[in-house]
């Protein structure tokens, strides 16, 4: 069965076909992942150009190619939407598509959490109705795109991912995804590479809410930095929560259970024992976000509960395995001096009945401001006490010497150039008992660590 029309598609892009296809059931960029009768788009890359791929995703059963005019004049035969730009091409056709869909769209932005959030609020909201979300982390001008035309038309509930890294990349995907619900996690000191200050990402990120209309939401935690600036520039209702003060949802942690929390609705003659799946005051405050959002679309608190109860963190996030009686927590998909600090106190109050080892990688995209942010989180994890300190790579260099000048002893500090070396010293130390946390930015790829540890000798 056909989900877009292809007159849509010409209508929509600006194109026209040379010999268009019966159906077309998907769209696709990549001719590793396609499935039989996407459309292909002919992205030109940093790396590579689609269009070097086209024919090939014809042949793997693509219904049609997204196309300059100088490759449909080469290939005449083919059926091919002939455009002027197909990057262009798919975000006016992602345009289109969106207009015909009626579901309640929810934006999802921050500096930390944002992911956590989102694949939290849409298997709340999952309770209500049907719901889409964005694929992985596809949260820029090429994922929101291809997130938005996987929805299916029946969907009553879109939860996306918005991302950035760089002035007034949010605006344009506000446009596109035309949310009715926006969301800010924690805001913080990432990006420094392409913003001067935590005050910029603070206005950047409020993008998403100066985007919702008057009859809009807005949730927003009360206890962020940035609390005042985000709100106002809200122009619609706004919903607050909090762990420590007056707000439409306040939540206390209980600290006698891992995960364990209560919430009380503002105008609610109850309080509600609801228990996050994974640990950390932090997810916590992520949970809270999206309970108020799944409130405010009805979602009941017995179907909130075994939601959350039952939720499980996506990609490298927080996952947990056993090593020779040692427990490891993996938290390596992306990290900034805030998840960082986070994690760190969420893995000390871990139970360990033996000792403690915080492997850590350099955190990306600074800026000027590296060394002296990873030098800051040094002091911080000297600040742990008994814990030894595993660094990988140039960046994790700067932490251990950070924790070796606020007082953390030479022999709990390892610096290593790289995860093989890093997993050798594991491997001849570790004992059952012991308690591991990797955590590092996504480019470091930390879970080799764990991949090198656990691979059986050969």
């Amino acid at each position: 069965m056909s989900k877009f029309s292809t007159d849509d598609l010409a209508r929509w892009s600006g194109g026209t076909w040379q010999h268009a296809p019966a159906a077309v059931t998907g769209v696709s960029i990549n001719t590793k992942t396609l499935q039989s009768g996407d459309l292909f788009f002919a992205l030109q890359g940093t790396q590579a150009d689609g269009h070097d791929f086209a024919t090939d995703a014809l042949a793997r059963g693509a219904a049609g190619a997204v196309v300059n005019r100088k490759f449909a004049k080469k290939n005449p035969t083919l059926p091919l939407l002939v455009v002027a730009e197909p990057a262009v091409a798919l975000r006016a056709i992602a345009a289109g598509y969106r207009e015909t869909l009626k579901a309640t769209f929810v934006a999802v932005t921050g500096s930390v959490g944002k992911t956590t959030v989102k694949e939290m609020t849409a298997d709340l909201l999952a309770t209500v109705g049907p719901t889409a979300r964005t694929h992985g982390n596809f949260n820029n001008d090429l994922g929101l795109p291809l997130s938005l035309l996987a929805v299916d038309p029946d969907a009553r509930f879109g939860v996306f991912e918005l991302g950035m890294n760089h002035p007034g990349e949010l605006a344009p995907l506000c446009k596109l995804l035309r949310p009715t619900v926006g969301i800010v996690t924690m805001v913080g000191p990432v990006h420094f590479e392409f913003f001067d200050s935590v005050q910029a990402i603070a206005e950047e990120k409020a993008e998403v809410l100066r985007c919702l209309p008057k009859d809009g939401l807005a949730v927003l935690d009360a206890d962020g930095d940035w609390f005042d600036l985000l709100s106002a520039a809200t122009p619609c209702r706004l919903v607050t929560t909090s762990l420590r003060a007056a707000a439409d949802y306040v939540a206390h942690i209980a600290p006698e259970l891992n995960g364990a929390f209560t919430v009380t609705e503002r105008g609610g003659d109850e309080t509600v024992a609801l228990q996050n799946s994974i640990p950390g005051a932090h997810n916590i405050r992520n949970a809270l976000l999206a309970v108020a959002t799944a409130r405010a679309q009805s979602a009941t608190w017995e179907n909130i509960r075994t939601a959350l109860a039952g939720y499980e963190p996506v990609g490298l996030r927080w996952q947990r395995s056993e090593w020779h009686g040692a427990t490891i927590i993996t938290d390596a998909y992306n990290a900034s001096p805030p998840s960082m600090a986070a994690a760190l106190r969420t893995f000390m109050e871990m139970p360990a009945t033996g000792q403690r080892w915080v492997v850590l990688g350099g955190m990306l995209e600074l800026g000027d401001a590296a060394e002296d942010l990873h030098n800051e989180l040094g002091h911080f994890v000297a600040d742990l006490k008994e814990v030894c300190l595993i660094t990988v790579g140039e960046l994790g260099a700067w932490i251990a010497a950070g924790a070796f000048e606020a007082g953390l002893a030479a022999d709990r500090i390892e610096i290593c150039d790289g995860c093989g070396a890093a997993a050798a010293i594991l491997r001849a130390r570790l004992q059952a008992g012991d308690a591991v946390l990797l955590k590092a930015s996504r480019g470091e790829k930390l879970e080799r660590v764990l991949e090198t540890l656990t691979e059986e000798p050969s």
